[in-house]
């Protein structure tokens, strides 16, 4: 079948969160311009020089937003000249409350971006401190105003199971974000990875993760809040308000196929997933001197890409 999403990873963070293992580069934002040149390069390659219509195309990362004005609007062309939007196309983007700025939203909103994912995680002092984040729980609130005056589509990422946490922060979380009223709100289980801060930690002794049955009970306490408020429990971490899901996810769920571009990013495409390199540094090299970024990648059996989909259900 044709391929009609694409996703879009933009490793660039001013730091790494201590929970954080994913595929990012803090403090060298020197690269940003190589970056660039090298997605250009990537996407074009790819498509054979032969612009593609989408139906969902989502910027991720590390984050996006963290580019500067220049930055954003220069990765904003590199997209256009590479894809079409159908006219109902789902437009994403990843953003930090700090990177919230008139200037940075307007970019976004005239590039077409018609759903940004605001990472707010919590609301709650002293979880934002533990969780290393650099926004207060005000700029969380003045944020989330601004962006959905702009934009009518509106997602907020929430963790739970922070080390230390209570159900009350928890519930008081839930209680802040239902107020606020966002289109979408997903909600992530903390959880302690290698390459992390709080994973170090962890096995130093430092901080201990939450139990499991501490855990369920926070995931029950977010199923309870959402749906009473209103929202549908799409999948594990989604809750939507109807006609919100997200359908750049569904098409995962769904296992279309979809390209991905950038570091770490993972495609799937008639059959074969391929995984590029996670060091952004590596693979800048490597596209920019002509050779692939793929550091693995797998044909998929039928029975194959259904325990995937099942395991990504589970996860998501």
């Amino acid at each position: 079948m044709p391929v009609r999403s694409a996703y879009i990873h933009v490793p660039f963070c001013k730091y790494r969160c201590g929970y954080c293992n994913f595929t990012l580069i803090a403090g060298r934002d020197d690269l940003i311009s190589k970056y660039l040149e090298a997605l250009d390069r990537e996407i074009n390659r790819t498509l054979n020089s032969k612009p593609v219509k989408l139906d969902t195309l989502y910027l991720g990362g590390g984050t996006p937003s963290h580019l500067s004005p220049p930055d954003l609007q220069h990765l904003l062309e590199i997209l256009h000249s590479h894809f079409n939007l159908y006219p109902k196309a789902e437009f994403s983007c990843e953003v930090n409350p700090l990177d919230c700025t008139p200037e940075k939203l307007s970019t976004l909103k005239q590039a077409g971006v018609n759903r940004i994912t605001l990472g707010g995680q919590s609301f709650q002092p002293r979880k934002l401190h533990r969780l290393q984040r650099d926004h207060s729980d005000d700029h969380l609130r003045k944020a989330l105003q601004n962006t959905m005056q702009i934009f009518d589509n509106v997602s907020l990422d929430l963790v739970y199971a922070v080390p230390g946490e209570t159900i009350a922060e928890w519930r008081a979380d839930l209680k802040s974000a239902i107020a606020l009223n966002p289109q979408h709100i997903s909600t992530y289980s903390l959880t302690v990875d290698r390459g992390s801060v709080f994973y170090s930690q962890v096995k130093r002794g430092r901080i201990s993760e939450i139990d499991d049955d501490l855990r369920m009970v926070m995931y029950e306490t977010a199923i309870e809040c959402l749906t009473k408020a209103g929202m549908e429990h799409y999948d594990v971490s989604g809750f939507a308000r109807p006609g919100f899901a997200c359908r750049h996810k569904d098409a995962y769920l769904r296992g279309d196929p979809w390209f991905a571009f950038g570091p770490g990013a993972t495609s799937y495409i008639d059959s074969v997933r391929a995984v590029n390199h996670r060091s952004s540094t590596t693979y800048i090299r490597r596209v920019l001197a002509g050779q692939s970024p793929v550091a693995e990648s797998e044909h998929l059996t039928a029975e194959q890409l259904l325990g995937k989909r099942l395991v990504f259900g589970l996860s998501s």
